[in-house]
């Protein structure tokens, strides 16, 4: 009687048995189940292709004093700053392209309103890969200004303007990349050109042009003045990110350029610096700080110190800028 109870007892068992194990075998004519690490090479290709974005960061400023004991003087400065990018990684080739621009007005006082700074700087960039952190590369560079700028005491006398001057550069050189936060270009072959598309300021030989000829009285001859200056020479271009603490980060850009066939040893720096402060999604702080020294370019130089240039002659720039305001991500 326990055999015959045994017996009912494993035959529904027996009979699932080969079902279970055609289950268990592969089926005919069926790709195999894709590895783990498919999913994981997926991951991994969707870094390629275009990445697209950019910030936009309005800075405001104002200072009102009335009866104000200690003196002083009531101002208005507003600051915009535009940076977009675009880039794409490819197996074998990656491009990136950079727009930047920065615009700002300063009101002192009952002073008219002067604009305190203006730039605009495009930056395009091919590379081809020699190893994954290694790469040839072409680049092409161009700074310049959006609004004309004039003489705080002589507001008739025009000092800069659209491409006027231009700066492009024109690179071919070797990309160093061994992570996202650090770059570095070097290039041996660059053609640099300074471009003052106005003619009164390419005829007073502005920004390092050649300046117009002159006549039998000394006078300048008007037209005669070169809208190019061309130079070639080697050039450097060195970027560093980092996070400082959180929601502080500092970016810092280095570009030299020596010139192969005027006074080498004199170099030409960019030298800009950033360090952004992060309050919250829509408000940050930064500190910006720009240094500029060109052999060619001769700067107003107040000798005596009396307030009004006196001459002209070669000196290090520096601009210092100290903002806070809104921030828009996209």
């Amino acid at each position: 009687m326990k055999k015959t109870l045994y017996t009912l007892l494993l035959l529904p068992t027996l009979s699932l048995a080969p079902r279970l194990a055609l289950a268990q075998d592969p089926a005919p004519n069926r790709a195999p189940l894709p590895p783990t690490t498919y999913k994981i090479s997926t991951e991994v290709d969707t870094t390629q292709g275009w990445r697209r974005g950019g910030v936009g960061t309005f800075n405001f400023s104002q200072v009102s004093l009335r009866n104000w004991a200690p003196g002083g003087q009531s101002s208005l400065s507003l600051l915009a700053i535009g940076n977009s990018f675009a880039h794409y990684r490819g197996p074998e080739h990656t491009f990136d392209f950079a727009a930047d621009v920065v615009y700002g007005l300063l009101k002192p006082g009952k002073a008219r309103v002067r604009k305190n700074d203006d730039r605009l700087e495009l930056n395009a960039r091919y590379g081809h890969f020699l190893t994954n952190k290694l790469s040839w590369a072409a680049q092409l560079n161009l700074k310049t200004q959006l609004t004309p700028t004039t003489d705080l005491v002589r507001t008739d006398s025009l000092l800069s303007r659209f491409f006027a001057p231009a700066y492009i550069l024109a690179s071919l050189g070797i990309d160093y990349r061994p992570n996202t936060d650090f770059s570095l270009f070097l290039s041996p072959i660059t053609g640099k050109f300074t471009v003052v598309g106005d003619r009164t300021l390419a005829d007073a030989g502005a920004f390092g042009v050649k300046a117009a000829r002159r006549d039998a009285q000394g006078r300048p001859v008007a037209g005669t003045g070169e809208r190019l200056r061309e130079e070639i020479g080697a050039y450097l271009n060195g970027r560093y990110r980092k996070p400082v603490l959180t929601n502080i980060t500092y970016q810092t850009k280095l570009e030299l350029f020596s010139n192969y066939f005027h006074n080498p040893q004199n170099i030409d720096v960019n030298w800009e610096n950033l360090i952004d402060f992060k309050v919250n999604k829509f408000v940050s702080a930064s500190v910006a700080t720009v240094l500029v020294y060109d052999d060619d370019i001769l700067v107003p130089v107040d000798r005596n110190e009396d307030g009004v240039p006196d001459s002209r002659g070669r000196r290090v720039q520096f601009k210092e800028t100290l903002g806070i305001g809104l921030t828009y991500k996209f």
